[in-house]
């Protein structure tokens, strides 16, 4: 799982000081901000289109996105917390070194950066499936103004 990671070297989690791992997870919380604001207009542009539907299939389709949309955003929230947790740990260690032990701690890090390595695919998954259906819905509206006009 490294498509999160950014470390100048493989060891770097365990190598790097407890500022420079401060500043990594700074990255992350900002990162994660980030996606949490995009998760926002994800719901947006699902309750917009939502009226647009009338097959049973769709709105199913769109209630199954819209439920794992919500798991992402548990997951974003949680993140959030964590990393938030991480830093005032981080934080402590820069004043006192000696207060947290620093191969356990460094395993943390490192299982923290995995679980936002998951999030983002599980992230990435789930904005592909929102725009396809939006795509998807956008495209019949089209077809549905198309009509009108025609009928007209």
């Amino acid at each position: 799982m490294s498509d999160f990671r950014n470390r100048p070297k493989d060891n770097f989690i365990h190598e790097a000081t407890w500022e420079q791992l401060y500043v990594l997870t700074e990255h992350w919380q900002s990162d994660i901000e980030f996606y949490k604001q995009d998760l926002n207009f994800l719901h947006h542009l699902i309750d917009k289109y939502f009226l647009y539907l009338s097959k049973k299939e769709n709105i199913d389709l769109v209630l199954e996105i819209e439920v794992n949309l919500l798991d992402v955003e548990k997951q974003c929230n949680t993140l959030l917390k964590r990393i938030h947790k991480h830093l005032h740990h981080l934080s402590a260690l820069v004043d006192d070194p000696f207060t947290y032990v620093s191969d356990k701690f460094r395993d943390e890090h490192e299982q923290l950066e995995d679980d936002l390595t998951q999030f983002l695919k599980d992230f990435r998954q789930n904005r592909k499936e929102v725009f396809s259906i939006t795509e998807h819905m956008i495209g019949g509206e089209e077809l549905i103004k198309q009509l009108n006009v025609l009928h007209k």
